[in-house]
Formats: structure tokens, C-alpha cells, sequence
């Protein structure tokens, strides 16, 4: 949950992709539907919490999770609840601004989420949650973006890697997932700590990759690096 592009594909299509940096412990279960708050949701599941770091109920909405606001923070628990049962709670609301106005962040420790939505016209939103304040800004869909977790990668490195993404934008003038999720595994100078595949002595490392393209239908794509 802590490298993630999105790239557009035309008016209506788009794929997101997501590096899952976390202990190798804490492995996740394999993508499968399940029921949200009445809602069919496909996602792969943290077993320790229950949660998610990223989902798409593959006709409306597509979410991703990054741990962390805009820089570092001291953790503090014990958190209200997990930020990956807090992606799923989305579910409950009908459209992005409800859950903006009615869902009680506080308590929640501090996350970046990035919400994708098609009705007919498609919207991204990115809400980043500092533990005071709710930050709410809306992205151009038409231009890629990256983000990379502030919990991991000081403004330096994720300046490094805004660069390596450009460079691999400037190679590319359409976009296939097979492509980006190749990306998201070799991106980098061939430093262990801070390359898109990470691995910091084994205690955090990138488990997996996971990538959702929405074109005619929704194909999620999902490779775990350990197995």
C-alpha cells in the first residue's frame, strides 16, 4: 500500500496499481468478492485485520490506500480502527462527498486514499488525513499520477521516484497493465531500500503487487512476491 500510479486510458478507462510494502508476516489472501456493507467488493484481504488496501466493487468505484498523510508520523496506538476496515466502510455510502461529510475519521491514524469513480463521467478524489484535518483535492483523470507512502520514503526519495515515472512516461505513448505492473517491479537505481520492490532487511519489504484496469469490464491482476 505504499507505491501506487494511476494512468489513464481514454475518457472512461484507467489502471491503478499498487506496491503492498509491509512485513512478510503479515501476508494477504488471495483477490475475491465479498460482501461490504451489502455490497459485492473484490479485494485481497488482511487477515489480521480484516481490512484492505485496495478494492473495486467493479462498477462504480475503485479505491487505494497509502499508510501516512504528507509527512512521517509518530505512531500512536491503540487507533480507533484499522485504515483498511475504514477503505471497506466507504461502502456504505453512495457517493464520495457523503462519506466526505458523514464518515468520523478521528481516532484513525493518518492515511492517503485515493477514490475512482465512473458514472458515466470519470472522477478521482484524494483524501489524506493528517489526524486533525481531512484534506480533500480532486485529481485531473486525464494525467497520470504517482504517490508513494510518507511513512517510508522521506519528500527526497519520493521526489527520486516522481522522476523514474516520468522517465517511464516518456517511453510510453499508450498504456497496458502488463507494462505498468512490470514497472512497478523494476523501478528504481538498484537500491534495496527505496526501489519500487523494496526490502529493508526482511522487516519491510514489497509483498505484493496489485494492479485494476477498467476498460470494457474491470480485470484485477494481483501477484504475491513472496510465493
Amino acid at each position: 500500500m505504499c507505491t501506487v500510479t494511476f494512468l489513464p486510458k481514454g475518457k472512461t478507462s484507467y489502471i491503478l496499481t499498487s506496491n503492498r510494502d509491509e512485513t512478510p508476516k503479515r501476508a494477504a489472501l488471495t483477490p475475491m468478492a465479498y460482501t461490504a456493507h451489502g455490497k459485492e467488493v473484490f479485494f485481497p484481504k488482511d487477515p489480521l485485520a480484516g481490512g484492505t488496501w485496495i478494492a473495486t466493487d467493479k462498477k462504480q468505484f475503485t479505491l487505494c490506500l497509502l499508510n501516512g498523510a504528507f509527512e512521517k508520523h509518530q505512531h500512536q496506538p491503540p487507533y480507533k480502527l484499522s485504515r483498511g476496515i475504514m477503505l471497506l466502510d466507504f461502502f456504505k455510502y453512495n457517493n464520495v462527498q457523503s462519506f466526505i461529510d458523514q464518515y468520523d475519521f478521528k481516532g484513525i491514524e493518518p492515511f492517503t486514499l485515493i477514490l475512482i469513480e465512473d458514472n458515466g463521467n470519470l472522477s478521482a478524489t484524494e483524501l489524506v488525513w493528517d489526524e486533525v484535518k481531512l484534506h480533500v483535492r480532486h485529481l485531473d483523470v486525464t494525467q497520470p499520477h504517482i504517490w508513494s507512502s510518507s511513512t517510508l520514503y522521506p519528500e527526497a526519495v519520493r521526489t527520486e521516484r516522481k522522476h523514474w515515472f516520468k522517465l517511464w512516461l516518456e517511453e510510453h505513448d499508450s498504456f497496458e497493465q502488463k507494462e505498468i505492473i512490470d514497472f512497478h517491479k523494476t523501478g528504481g537505481k538498484g537500491d534495496e531500500w527505496n526501489d519500487f520492490v523494496m526490502n529493508r532487511e526482511g522487516k519491510v519489504q514489497t509483498v505484493s503487487v496489485t494492479s485494476i484496469e477498467k476498460d470494457l469490464g474491470y480485470t484485477m491482476v494481483y501477484e504475491d512476491l513472496l510465493s
